[in-house]
């Protein structure tokens, strides 16, 4: 695992099943919640005087997916650029059509182990169209994506409280041809690239952001201060959905499409985080036509997972948000897992084990803070807000 580290990258200590890293965070002796609301002010009023535009990096690639491509290769055409999602587009209509994410995907997955014998799901993934995905979406019956999108000359105050208010992890960001008037797919603007652009220019309030996790209530916690008071069949960690190494895949597909979320913690019999198994695990073993791999266990699905895997992102509810942000600026970070720390083991908790997830979502709900209601509802054009992060506020 790694661990949240403000001041230098986390060392990487390599075992079979996971990989720890951990320094503790660096707290003012004082801190001071007027400071603190101060820096956050000022965070907001950068990112008014902004625009979508400002957070495009020096050189980027932008895949684009024709909406009458088959799935498979879709999937080949992600994976071997190194994303995860892209836009896709009506070529009959000249129009921008929404999202491919590997949780479209994950939903696939779990229509065809529902429905049909791997040898079918074999054949259909070669001729089925991204088109029909949204029809697996009905008939599985989860939460449509909205097809929102933004213009780049918008503030990244107004794209920040979009992606918010709809639940996205990214935003896709159009223009119009000025001679056609078509849609022109320009973009697109993620969560970690907003809060990156944030971690890059406002260093002299991020070292303002000292108050801790805890007292912020950023993220999703445990309800059950121990597990042993929780009644017998009921999960000990509620509301954040869990696996051991010995749970079959599947069933945590079945969490990612269920629960709309990327990533699951892993815990040993006393709740401790050993790894974190995450929606791009399942593809690897798709990737490699292993349809049937998903009655593994997550212990042995995780011997196939590409040994550069960058770890799991732990820290304890004492870190402080600068020291987050900061390291956002550091490394490409999705999510973090929350864990007791010492002062939780001194009032009887153990070192280690699962408290809470933070997602890129928490930390920019709080930056920017909670839009009023009915803000940017008006841009989303078709589909309801999806909850990406709802559940367990597990995220991409």
């Amino acid at each position: 695992m790694a661990t949240l580290s403000p001041t230098s990258s986390p060392k990487v200590v390599r075992r079979r099943v996971s990989t720890r890293r951990r320094a503790g965070s660096h707290l003012p002796p004082v801190p001071s919640q007027e400071t603190h609301d101060a820096a956050l002010n000022a965070i907001r009023l950068f990112l008014k005087g902004h625009t979508s535009y400002d957070a495009f990096p020096v050189s980027f690639r932008l895949i684009v997916l024709d909406t009458k491509l088959n799935v498979k290769k879709a999937l080949q055409c992600l994976l071997l650029n190194g994303v995860v999602s892209a836009p896709l587009w009506n070529s009959e209509k000249s129009a921008f059509a929404g999202m491919l994410t590997v949780l479209d995907i994950i939903h696939l997955i779990q229509y065809y182990y529902h429905t049909a014998s791997y040898d079918y799901a074999a054949t259909d993934v070669e001729t089925f169209r991204l088109e029909s995905l949204r029809d697996i979406e009905k008939e599985l019956g989860v939460a449509q994506p909205p097809l929102l999108r933004e213009h780049p000359s918008s503030t990244l105050y107004d794209a920040a409280k979009l992606l918010i208010q709809t639940h996205a992890r990214r935003l896709p960001l159009l223009d119009n041809d000025t001679e056609t008037g078509h849609e022109v797919i320009v973009s697109v603007l993620t969560q970690y690239r907003l809060l990156k652009f944030i971690s890059i220019n406002c260093h002299k309030e991020i070292q303002q952001l000292h108050l801790s996790l805890r007292k912020l209530k950023i993220g999703t916690y445990v309800h059950s201060s121990s597990p042993s008071d929780v009644p017998e069949g009921h999960n000990p960690y509620y509301p954040i959905a869990t696996a051991s190494l010995n749970t079959p895949v599947f069933d945590v597909v079945h969490m990612f499409s269920e629960r709309s979320i990327s990533a699951v913690p892993i815990i040993d019999d006393e709740g401790v985080v050993v790894n974190l198994y995450e929606t791009v695990d399942v593809i690897t073993l798709v990737r490699l036509g292993a349809y049937q791999s998903l009655d593994l266990t997550i212990s042995e699905a995780l011997n196939q997972r590409s040994p550069d895997f960058p770890g799991v992102v732990i820290c304890t509810a004492s870190d402080s948000l600068g020291t987050l942000l900061q390291l956002i600026k550091k490394r490409r970070v999705h999510r973090l897992v929350v864990v007791e720390g010492e002062e939780e083991e001194k009032r009887g908790g153990k070192k280690g084990r699962l408290l809470g997830i933070i997602t890129l979502s928490d930390v920019l709900r709080y930056t920017i803070g909670e839009p009023g209601i009915g803000e940017g509802i008006e841009k989303v054009e078709e589909g309801k807000p999806t909850s990406e992060d709802v559940g367990s506020s597990q995220t991409e």
